[in-house]
């Protein structure tokens, strides 16, 4: 994974409760085997038709929001089965940050494993950047999100934050601790099958 410090991007409005993980990605396409490829079916119910053919009106459709980074949305965003694939999705369609007062909790830390950052925040401070159009910056390493009028603190567990600071995933994470690990498998007794 890539480190983690500052985002800078326009938000996609995303205006939506209960988004499970089966509309993030539908269970049809699921059969790819790599955590890329995923984004040309975020929200694919929601973003085509019966025929393939985007559907005008659904936010993600709109030219506006093409290279947004930033997704705002509302309670309960991620619920429903637990497949990591929804986050790949997300991550592979293009955003770094989602915003939200709630996520369900196998999403939001498959978040983290996978690069992306979940801000809580709570329903009127949600409410308020439903309304910002202009460019807001998403500060890690600070923990604050920065608008035209006003600076927004964000609260992040301390190991979380540095999970994506440093861009570690699980393995990543083990291989921090290669010389305790071989130092411990020196000083092990291996019983033997003799």
């Amino acid at each position: 994974m890539e480190p983690f410090r500052k985002i800078k991007s326009i938000v996609t409005p995303f205006d939506k409760v209960n988004v499970d993980t089966d509309q993030i990605v539908p269970k049809q396409f699921l059969k790819l085997i790599h955590k890329t490829g995923f984004g040309k079916f975020l929200f694919y119910n929601w973003r085509f038709d019966n025929n393939g053919n985007q559907i005008p009106s659904f936010i993600l459709n709109d030219p506006k929001y093409k290279n947004s980074k930033i997704l705002i949305t509302r309670d309960n965003f991620g619920c429903g089965s637990s497949r990591e694939h929804a986050v790949w999705a997300l991550k592979d369609y293009g955003f770094f940050v989602i915003i939200a007062p709630s996520f369900a909790d196998i999403f939001y830390s498959n978040c983290f494993k996978n690069g992306l950052l979940p801000i809580i925040l709570d329903s009127k401070t949600v409410d308020s950047l439903f309304q910002t159009s202009s460019e807001i910056e998403v500060d890690l390493e600070a923990q604050k999100i920065t608008t035209p009028t006003k600076t927004i603190s964000f609260e992040i567990d301390g190991h979380r934050k540095q999970i994506l600071l440093k861009g570690l995933d699980d393995i990543a994470m083990t291989l921090e601790y290669e010389d305790e690990i071989s130092d411990y498998e020196k000083q092990a007794t291996i019983p033997s099958l003799l």
